[in-house]
């Protein structure tokens, strides 16, 4: 099996932290996002993993080669045209079945399956309260699915597609991403992958839908705070090191290199390694690597890597190398 990791996007919808940082690599509950899929993917025999990278992709390429050790490929898209010309700049190295995973969310697809399925592939999915905001499948009583529509008005179905994909026919998909292409068939200015599904389901290709237990987004500050406070529900109570008069409140997940001195830190706290927090209290919170926090009370924030914050008492979304100083500094 290979696999399609398309992340060329710019993640606008969490900026600062994405002007200097690859969104992929947002730290949640201890690991770059990008870093649950990958070892997902550990689980199960993978021949090749073909990344569609942008804007700071070089970064990502240095992720991949310094923790795992996938075979790779690293392709370049120079425009953003849409999810299905992202997937069709793989065409030409796709020799067998296919899975492809967007990187924007984390979830728990059983994936160990794919060996013995017997559909021309899977779409996987999750039931939301709120179906609108989504491409919806619409399936029938048997599971397999009879269309998929964006963001549809009051529909009959609530499942929502969660971006993840396991395709047999990979060359009946590129036919009809090809004919979207040739015949400027967009939604929204945007070539959809979802509609080259259509038309695979249109000739007769069998594609069942597939239901995860956990969706978690990870597109957007508020979401990705929420996502943390889930993980860390997951993540192994251990010991700690370099901590001084402080109080920590699980869950939490303090990386390697950490100083944390008169604190009361928790619950639900993600801090990156070799950062420096004293005398105050944080919680709900993101922070980054190598950042300092000192005489500051912060809940429901995120800081990103090289930050530097004192003096602070509200919410931050703070990104990259910033520095805030509230109060007399000498």
């Amino acid at each position: 099996m290979q696999v399609i990791i398309p992340l060329a996007g710019k993640g606008t919808r969490l900026r600062p932290h994405t002007h200097t940082k690859a969104k992929p690599l947002v730290h949640v509950a201890g690991k770059a996002v990008i870093g649950y899929i990958l070892d997902e993917l550990k689980k199960i025999n993978v021949e090749e993993i073909i990344f569609i990278i942008g804007y700071l992709g070089e970064q990502i390429k240095d992720y991949v080669s310094k923790n795992y050790d996938f075979k790779t490929k690293f392709i370049v898209q120079k425009e953003l045209k849409g999810q299905a010309h992202a997937i069709n700049l793989a065409k030409p190295y796709i020799k067998e079945d296919v899975l492809i995973w967007f990187a924007d969310t984390i979830s728990n697809p059983n994936i160990k399956k794919l060996v013995r399925e017997q559909a021309d592939g899977l779409i996987y999915v999750k039931e939301h309260e709120d179906p609108e905001r989504f491409g919806i499948v619409f399936p029938d009583k048997e599971g397999f699915i009879e269309k998929i529509i964006e963001k549809p008005k009051n529909p009959k179905s609530n499942l929502a597609n969660i971006g993840l994909y396991y395709i047999k026919d990979y060359k009946l998909m590129f036919e009809s991403i090809n004919y979207l292409i040739e015949k400027d068939l967009q939604t929204k200015g945007e070539f959809y992958l979802v509609d080259a599904f259509n038309l695979m389901i249109d000739k007769g290709t069998k594609l069942k839908s597939e239901t995860v237990r956990n969706w978690m987004d990870c597109g957007k500050p508020e979401t990705l705070l929420k996502t943390n406070q889930y993980l860390l529900k997951k993540t192994p109570d251990k010991k700690y090191k370099n901590i001084k008069s402080s109080l920590i409140i699980k869950p939490v997940f303090i990386e390697s290199g950490t100083t944390i001195e008169n604190c009361i830190i928790g619950p639900n706290v993600s801090i990156s390694k070799n950062t420096c927090i004293k005398n105050s209290i944080i919680k709900n919170s993101i922070i980054g690597e190598k950042s300092i926090v000192e005489e500051s009370q912060i809940k429901n924030s995120i800081i990103g890597s090289f930050a530097t914050v004192k003096g602070f008492y509200k919410k931050l979304n703070v990104g990259d190398d910033s520095e805030l100083v509230f109060g007399n500094e000498t």
